[in-house]
Parts: structure tokens; C-alpha cells; sequence
């Protein structure tokens, strides 16, 4: 059994080396993991997949079903609309903004209360002339704040509340068991991002406009094929073959009359004018080669690129995107998509090597042109987000109440114990289905499977750490390292470990981890454990230090320039702060 210990620990160790490396992604460590330890036989083959079966899993996708139902039936598009007509007063903004997010995070998947809200912020910089990252930050912490108020704001509250059927009370917390100390964080919270945790955030030059971010007026240039060229009835692809250097093709004008976005097989004729994206040394290589002359137009502009049909969109690449570790070239991104990659921005600066080599990051901040038409389901097919307001859609007050209707319904049937929470919100997810809210292909959309992935593969592997003693070996080193402090002390250490974890592993691995040794402490010290458990579910979505903790924090980097040691500038007092109110208030509600 101490060798079976060892190797679990083992393995966890390097699970969360990788987690925190990141160069792989989660759900396929977490899957090796899983592999690993059975091929060693220390989880048995009937149990390797139970995991996948796990309530957990099935109420987290169900959750994000029901997010985007409502997301469809048009009642958070409703807050939004009310949100732009605010004033220009920064504290007024900031705190509608944060407040709005942290209650719509209580009750829906926290990554797509923030994309809501992200354009809405951004728009409010702009119309102050501020920087973004006075805003984003904040809208950030906020979206974690509200996943701690209600059983379903956040992954690691329902695995918390289910691995309570394991402890002497035999039944899983209920849906607002989390509300008394999680309301309690979230207010105190929002009170200091607005009065104080703002006022830490180093201002960053941010995104204020397409043109600030990107320059890309620089390196635009219009060229005419002359009379007799050899490039006269070539084709788009044979432009950009022409040289190795970076030449982007981005306009296409023929008779003075801008023509629609084209195909790699678009045919050019004498006198066209084309528009190209390059560098001086780049553009001289390509006159030399391809024999086009300069025209004497004017400076060129962004919106010599767009017309009714070609738009120009900013977006930021979100964790799990198709582009993640892909570079343009890689992905094909104008014969497959048929868009431009115009510009990149990493961290506040924009990117000057050249744009179809480098290898995207989740944050990333990309200037891409293509057809209006396709260009939301081009962004939703590689996992992006706009940074601009979508069209709001038309208020349907009858889809409005019955799709609230449906998830208050479940809400209610959750919190009174009358169904358990999985299938009360899978039977909403499916009345939505059939009412034809939310279409089937928008329901694998929804999903985030990375982490469906990793929640059940990461079970019957944190179920190892306990049936190999190793979370009792574990729990024994914290409450001995606690020595005859009183108990509320182990409950602070526990607190603040699952809170450093959270900084570097996803959240939901960190309540995966955690939960057996807090079982285990509770049994060591013969208390309760509700206490315990409710101090790492507070813990587990506490992730305020660094940009990889959690996919909000991922999600603004890139949009408010942020670089990775802003965020502990106002986590860390915000971090502390929690840790002071949280322990306090568990040990009033949920006594040891």
C-alpha cells in the first residue's frame, strides 16, 4: 500500500507540473493520468471510466446547456441593453459592470457571463477614453466572485457538493448552500475591486481601437496591374507565392468599384488595383518580382477594407480554441475560413514578426477581415471571441418567460431536494431542446468538453488518493503541521493550499484533489466535514494571482494588456481578503 501511495503521488505530482507548464493540454493529462494508474492496477478496470458517469459531470454539462438556452432567449442580451445607457462616471460604471457579472455568474457559466459583458466594457473605455485594463480586471474577478454564491455557479461547487454524500451527512449540498458564505465573499469583494482594487491595476495602454492597437495603416499599400503584365488573369494564390516574404492580400478593386471578399482562385485583369498588407522590404521584393506598380492613391485606412460585405473584427483567442499552438499558415486560415489574419497583440504590443508564422496563445488578440456573413460562425468554429457588441437580438417576451420559467422551475426542484441537481437541470436542457431555444448543433457548441474530459478522468484518479490512504497521509502532515491550534486553523491552512493551487491548476482539478483530504482532515479531527469542504469550494474559485488560474483571467490578458505579474497586484489584497472573511463566516454557518 506505500508503494501504491508513493506512485500516486507520484503521478500527481506531475500532473500538476504539467498543468502548470501548460504546453499540454489538460484534459489529455488528466487522461493519461487515468490510463496510467489502471494499466498499474491501482484503479481497477470496472472503475476507469465511472468517472464519466459521475453527477458531476453530467450537472457541469447541463449547466452550460441551460447558460447558452438563456444566452439564446434573449435575457441577458436585456441587462446589456439597459448596461449601455449608463453614465460616464468610472466608479458608476465599474460597479454596474461588476455586480452585473458577479450575479449573472451565480447562475450561469462564468466564461460566458464575462464574453458578454467583455465588448460591453470595452465600449466603455472607449467612450471614456480610458484604458481597458481599468475594466477588464475587475469584470474578471467578478465573474469568479458569483461562481461562489449557488451550487451551479461554478464546477468545483458541484463536485463539493457531491463529494459530501461521502462524509456522515449523506447528501449532497443543496443549491443555495453556498449562498450565506459565498454572498457574503462576493459582496465584500465587489466593494473592494470598486473603491480600491481598481486603483492597484498598473494602466495599460490597452485597446482603444483598432487603429491603436494595430497600426496596420503602415503597412498597407495599393498596387495596379499594369498593362500587358505577366500577372494579368494570374489567380489570388499565385500573388502570394510570389515571394517568401509576408504579403497579404486584403482588397480587391476593379473599375473603382470594391469587389467582395475573394477566393484563392480569384483571377485579377489588367488595371485592378490591389490592396496589400506588407513591410517596405517585403513590398520592394514584390514589385521586383511580380512586375505591379504603386499607384498614387491616398493613405490608406482601416476601412479601406471593409465595405457592406468585408468587415474587420478584433477578437481574443480563448482557452481550448482551435488556434492554440497553430499558426495562420498551419490552420489555413483564408483558403479554409476564407479570412485575413491582418495583425496579432500579445499582452498590450502588437506582434511585428510575421503574422503567419507565429503560434497562437489563448489571450492573443487578432485583427481578422472576411465576409460579415460568416464571420460569427468562423469565430465560433475556431474559438474565438469579438471584442465588439454584438447585434443584440429582438426581445421575445414568450421565449423570455418560458425559458425562465423552465430554469426556475429546476432551480426550485434542485434547491428543495424534490429531483437531484443533475437530472432537474438535464430535464431543463431538454424541454429547452424541444422548445426549440437551443438547436442541437449550439448544444455541442456549449459544452466545453476539455473539461467534461477532465472531470471524468480526474475522479476515479482522486478516488486513488484516497483508497491508498494517500489522502489521509496528507490530511494527517496539515492538521499536525496546525499542532494544538484549534481547529479553525487546519480550516485556514486548507483554505489558503486549495487557493495557491487554484493559481496553477484548473479550478475544478483543484476540488478534485483537495475534496478526499478534506474528507480525510474531518475524520483525523473527528469534526464535521461541511466546514472543510465549503473552505475548498471557496478556495477552489479563488484563482486571483496569476492569468493561467482560471479562463477569465486568461480571456482579459490580451484585450486590457495586462502583463502576468499584474494580476497579484489587486489578487493578492483581494486573496487575502476572502481568506479573512470566509473563515469566519464557514465557521458561523457551517460549524466544526
Amino acid at each position: 500500500m506505500l508503494f501504491e501511495q508513493y506512485l500516486v503521488f507520484a503521478v500527481l505530482l506531475i500532473v500538476l507540473l504539467l498543468f502548470a507548464w501548460g504546453r499540454w493540454r489538460y484534459d489529455l493529462v488528466s487522461m493519461v493520468a487515468l490510463l496510467f494508474l489502471t494499466l498499474t492496477g491501482i484503479i481497477p478496470t470496472e472503475d476507469t471510466f465511472t468517472g464519466f458517469s459521475h453527477p458531476a459531470v453530467i450537472t457541469v454539462a447541463a449547466v452550460l446547456v441551460l447558460s447558452r438556452a438563456l444566452m439564446n432567449a434573449g435575457i441577458v442580451d436585456s441587462i446589456v441593453r439597459i448596461m449601455a445607457r449608463i453614465n460616464q462616471h468610472l466608479l458608476v460604471q465599474l460597479a454596474t459592470l461588476v455586480t452585473a457579472v458577479t450575479i449573472c455568474s451565480a447562475f450561469m457559466n462564468n466564461i460566458g457571463a464575462l464574453a458578454l459583458f467583455l465588448p460591453v466594457a470595452i465600449r466603455m473605455a472607449r467612450r471614456g477614453k480610458r484604458s481597458p485594463s481599468i475594466y477588464l480586471m475587475p469584470l474578471a474577478f467578478g465573474s469568479l466572485l458569483g461562481g461562489l454564491m449557488t451550487q451551479i455557479g461554478t464546477p468545483p461547487n458541484i463536485i463539493i457538493s457531491l463529494y459530501r454524500t461521502e462524509s456522515a451527512a449523506q447528501v449532497p449540498f443543496r443549491m443555495f448552500d453556498f449562498a450565506p458564505v459565498g454572498a457574503g465573499i462576493a459582496l465584500v469583494g465587489i466593494i473592494f475591486i470598486i473603491l480600491i482594487g481598481w486603483r492597484l491595476i498598473p494602466c495599460r495602454k490597452g485597446r482603444l481601437s483598432q487603429e491603436d492597437l494595430f497600426e496596420i495603416e503602415s503597412y498597407l499599400t495599393e498596387v495596379y496591374v499594369p498593362e500587358g503584365s505577366k500577372y494579368a488573369g494570374k489567380r489570388l494564390m499565385d500573388l502570394g507565392c510570389a515571394i517568401d516574404g509576408d504579403i497579404t492580400v486584403v482588397g480587391h478593386v476593379r473599375n473603382k468599384k470594391k469587389l467582395p471578399f475573394f477566393s484563392p482562385y480569384r483571377v485579377f485583369n489588367e488595371g485592378d488595383n490591389i490592396i496589400i498588407k506588407a513591410n517596405a522590404e517585403d513590398l520592394k521584393e514584390f514589385l521586383a518580382v511580380t512586375g505591379l506598380e504603386l499607384t498614387a492613391s491616398k493613405k490608406l485606412s482601416a476601412e479601406d477594407l471593409s465595405s457592406d460585405e468585408i468587415s474587420i473584427v478584433e477578437v481574443v483567442v480563448t482557452n481550448n480554441s482551435a488556434l492554440e499552438r497553430q499558426t495562420a499558415r498551419s490552420m489555413n486560415l483564408r483558403s479554409v475560413y476564407g479570412i485575413n489574419l491582418l495583425g496579432i497583440s500579445r499582452e498590450g504590443a502588437q506582434l511585428k514578426t510575421r503574422p503567419d508564422r507565429v503560434r497562437f496563445r489563448a489571450g492573443d488578440v487578432l485583427l481578422l477581415q472576411g465576409r460579415t456573413e460568416v464571420l460569427q460562425e468562423v469565430m465560433t468554429s475556431i474559438g474565438c471571441l469579438p471584442l465588439v457588441e454584438r447585434g443584440l437580438k429582438l426581445q421575445q417576451p414568450q421565449k423570455v418567460y418560458f425559458s425562465l420559467g423552465v430554469f426556475f422551475a429546476a432551480l426550485a426542484a434542485a434547491a428543495t431536494g424534490l429531483i437531484p441537481i443533475q437530472i432537474a437541470f438535464m430535464t431543463a436542457a431538454v424541454v429547452m431542446i424541444l422548445s426549440r431555444i437551443i438547436t442541437l448543433r449550439e448544444i455541442y457548441d456549449s459544452i466545453d468538453w476539455p473539461i467534461i474530459v477532465l472531470l471524468g478522468a480526474m475522479i476515479p484518479v482522486s478516488k486513488a488518493l484516497e483508497t491508498t490512504g494517500g489522502a489521509a497521509a496528507i490530511a494527517e502532515f496539515i492538521y499536525s503541521a496546525a499542532g494544538t491550534f484549534t481547529p479553525w486553523v487546519t480550516l485556514t491552512l486548507l483554505l489558503v493550499i486549495t487557493m495557491l493551487l487554484s493559481n496553477v491548476v484548473n479550478n475544478a482539478a483543484a476540488a478534485l484533489l483537495m475534496a478526499p483530504i478534506g474528507l480525510s482532515i474531518a475524520v483525523g479531527l473527528n469534526v464535521s466535514a461541511d466546514p472543510l469542504l465549503m473552505a475548498i469550494a471557496v478556495g477552489a474559485s479563488c484563482a486571483f494571482l496569476t492569468p493561467i488560474g482560471h479562463q477569465s483571467n486568461t480571456l482579459v490578458m490580451g484585450p486590457g494588456g495586462y502583463h502576468f505579474g499584474d494580476y497579484w497586484r489587486m489578487g493578492l489584497p483581494l486573496t487575502l481578503l476572502v481568506a479573512i472573511v470566509a473563515v469566519p463566516l464557514i465557521m458561523i454557518v457551517w460549524p466544526l
